[in-house]
């Protein structure tokens, strides 16, 4: 038997982080096994799909790594209208399914809450297909139904608390619970690998491939992704959406890693590791149940370490969406012909040893590319002391009568000029480098200083003196 598995998400808005976790689970192992993945867009709620957003979970995919062309699929829900319609007939002719004109308030009235589920009342009236008549499942009465779970072991449930749901609506078409399983069928899927969130409905599930004659696949719910607070992501809390995370600069091969943790761990005290390793040692059964906390901090500090890991050249390159604003990336502050691609790779050692996120690269380098500085008023305040106006025009005095225009005798210039001051040099860089990038921190100063130029650090220097009379 060939494993298929499937990633199945709806197109109803930026991709979830969670669903990206679900999505590297299920096609590790299916190459693990020798299978399938197949993609399924589930887009039969036409009011909140949008093409873009089917576009958008393509894309996301291709970025962790599952790129079009090496699954199959995509397919849509929607496709399948017909084997949805026609199994749910089956199932009302087979006697498994009955049809029902009750309407909530009345199910309300008969059972005295509005909490009680269905109870059962069209079971037996023999109602066919009408305006308004919703077809339900004809649960049994007794015994249990078992799901087994590759994660979560053997969970049971009776049966008797299992309401006699919904599988059609009042309009004829499939609900959710149907139309997943009959899509399943059709395409042949061995193994469902998805969210906690899903196992209420397994049993459901279950039950209606027995009662269309098929063999259930084999199950595996992985755990809930939370927040620190230990709440479920939400779409509307946090910062769930993939594409945020890539347009913000972290690195594909850093998110592929940290998601893959979020209920598992590879071999050994260790968490970064190749993505070989942890193709080679993912195993669904040691997947942790419990809720699995996204810790962006952590996330974060990933990305950095997977940051200066980068051969320079590499690192070069990933900045260039950022320097140069393509894509869904924002434009930098400085104009095309602004930008000096032999003064970023004059500092690029220095700035890959300090960002965490490649977003974070614009800031740290746009004092070179720009005409003046972007000065941080803040920064001025805190940097601009009692005395900062003598140190500037010592600075411009001796940086101009400076031989050799390199770090070394920068600091060991500024370090002089300090020392005559009773300050040490970390109080008196900080109104130059104000005065040269416009904040307090940043690359190291001196070898800034030394890609900047003689001509234009006097002319900052000279500006902000200027300011301060």
């Amino acid at each position: 038997m060939t494993v298929r598995v499937r990633f199945a998400p709806s197109p109803t808005g930026m991709f979830h982080v969670g669903g990206a976790r679900s999505a590297l689970q299920n096609w590790i192992y299916a190459k693990q096994q020798g299978g399938v993945f197949v993609l399924r867009i589930e887009d039969t709620d036409a009011a909140r799909n949008k093409p873009e957003w089917t576009e958008g979970i393509l894309s996301a995919l291709d970025w962790i790594g599952i790129e079009r062309g090496s699954y199959e699929g995509p397919y849509f829900q929607s496709q399948y209208a017909g084997e949805h319609r026609a199994a749910a007939q089956r199932l009302f002719e087979s006697g498994r399914a009955y049809y029902c004109d009750c309407t909530r308030e009345a199910v309300q009235a008969r059972t005295g809450s509005q909490y009680s589920g269905y109870d059962g009342f069209c079971r037996d009236r023999g109602l066919e297909p009408g305006e308004g008549r919703a077809l339900r499942f004809r649960t049994p009465d007794e015994g249990t139904t078992v799901v087994v779970d590759l994660i979560r072991g053997e969970p049971t449930f009776e049966n008797k608390l299992i309401e006699d749901f919904v599988i059609a609506r009042g309009d004829g078409s499939p609900v959710f619970l149907l139309a997943n399983v009959v899509d399943d069928m059709t395409m042949g899927i061995t193994h469902v690998i998805r969210a906690e969130e899903h196992l209420p409905n397994t049993p459901k599930q279950q039950l209606l491939w027995d009662a269309l004659g098929v063999k259930p696949p084999v199950w595996a719910h992985v755990p809930v992704v939370v927040n620190e607070k230990r709440q479920k992501l939400s779409k509307r809390r946090d910062k769930v959406a993939l594409e945020a995370y890539r347009d913000e600069g972290y690195l594909a091969a850093a998110m592929r890693n940290y998601l893959m943790l979020l209920g598992w761990a590879p071999s050994g005290d260790r968490e970064i590791v190749p993505w070989s390793v942890i193709e080679e040692e993912f195993r669904l059964a040691e997947v942790n149940p419990s809720p699995a906390f996204f810790d962006e901090k952590k996330l974060r500090a990933f990305n950095g370490e997977y940051i200066r890991a980068l051969p320079i050249e590499e690192f070069v390159d990933a900045c260039q969406p950022w320097l140069t604003g393509t894509g869904t990336i924002a434009p930098p502050p400085w104009q095309p012909e602004e930008f000096d691609a032999d003064a970023f790779a004059a500092v690029a050692p220095l700035a890959q040893t300090r960002i965490a996120v490649l977003s974070e690269i614009v800031p740290n380098v746009d004092f070179l590319f720009l005409a003046s500085p972007l000065v941080d008023e803040a920064a001025w305040a805190k940097a601009m002391k009692e005395g900062s106006a003598e140190l500037l025009d010592a600075a411009v005095a001796a940086f101009g009568a400076l031989e050799s225009w390199d770090a070394e005798s920068l600091k060991a210039t500024l370090e002089a000029i300090g020392a005559e001051r009773g300050l040490k040099l970390g109080k008196a860089q900080a109104p130059v480098r104000v005065a040269v990038t416009g904040r307090t921190v940043g690359l190291p100063l001196f070898e800034s200083l030394e890609v900047l130029g003689r001509e234009r650090t006097l002319t900052r220097l000279r500006a902000a003196r200027t300011r301060l009379v």
